[in-house]
């Protein structure tokens, strides 16, 4: 298979899904905004027609469901037609999301790489600590970031740090679970042949057990990282933030503004794409070829 091939096999059904979604979209546009048009718009036209109706519940200020090309549009103003400093446009709210994101994401690698190593290493440490940390993902993360903030903000601590922190509850628990399962995948075959050979618990695990840990590790992260941006727009809904894509959706649902909810969301989604590709970059700069 030649390389245009490749690509051709794995755009074509990409981009055949995102049409399908698009075609749905508008239909369900139709659906759920033509009640209001036909009250609103229509009912003082008595000749109106079917054309009409489309034609208006794609084009309706403050939709129930707003259109692909309205969001679009939106998306387009609020980042182009906008200084990148300015609170309106799209790109600092990301911004300012992503600082969250990000350092949610480093707090919850390191724990999570902390807690498998841990587990992996005692007996004792597996049998009590692991069932607490799969408990704690059976807590609503809508639940504890209000405890998280209002904690948080008694001890002086504001603004990006108890984002980071309720990005970080969600970030640790894959790669804790997806860390320990790859450190104790060798073989036994394997471990025996490093200890005819006297290696100590430190080699042991940074020449086998590490490296065959990473095919595990970063489809973890991936998740990880997807799961710390949840947790960062989540963690701006309870504080009345300014700033942040959280704080976008917040304005658009004070003000009914449907259009800016769903750019918003858009942007969410692609910051949530480009950091996953981000992290899929890191693991071919690192991982060899034969591991991944």
């Amino acid at each position: 298979m030649t390389s245009t091939e490749a690509v051709v096999e794995r755009v074509v059904p990409v981009v055949f899904v995102l049409l399908l979604v698009i075609v749905i979209w508008y239909l369900a546009c139709i659906g759920l905004n033509a009640s209001q048009v036909i009250e609103r718009a229509l009912s003082s036209q008595p000749d109106w027609s079917a054309i009409d109706l489309v034609r208006l519940t794609w084009a309706m200020d403050r939709p129930v469901l707003p259109a692909p090309h309205q969001v679009a549009n939106d998306l387009v103003m609020s980042i182009f037609g906008w200084p990148v400093d300015s609170p309106r446009n799209l790109l600092f709210h990301a911004a300012v999301t992503s600082g969250a994101t990000l350092l949610g994401f480093a707090m919850g690698t390191v724990l999570g790489a902390l807690l498998a190593v841990a587990i992996v290493h005692s007996r004792t440490l597996d049998r009590s600590v692991f069932p607490w940390v799969i408990a704690s993902q059976t807590v609503p993360v809508l639940a504890i970031a209000p405890i998280v903030i209002v904690i948080l903000g008694n001890v002086g601590l504001e603004g990006l740090v108890p984002k980071a922190i309720i990005a970080m509850w969600l970030c640790f628990f894959p790669v804790a679970v997806a860390l320990a399962k790859g450190l104790c995948s060798p073989s036994v075959l394997e471990l025996e042949l490093l200890h005819t050979y006297a290696a100590s618990n430190r080699d042991l695990f940074r020449k086998l057990r590490l490296p065959a840990s990473l095919p595990f590790l970063f489809p973890a992260l991936r998740v990880g990282i997807a799961a710390a941006l949840v947790g960062a727009i989540v963690g701006e809904l309870p504080t009345g933030a300014q700033s942040g894509l959280g704080a976008r959706l917040l304005t658009g649902s004070y003000y009914g503004d449907t259009i800016q909810i769903w750019s918003a969301l858009i942007m969410a989604a692609l910051l949530g794409l480009l950091l996953t590709a981000c992290v899929a970059g890191v693991k071919r700069w690192l991982v060899p070829q034969g591991l991944r």
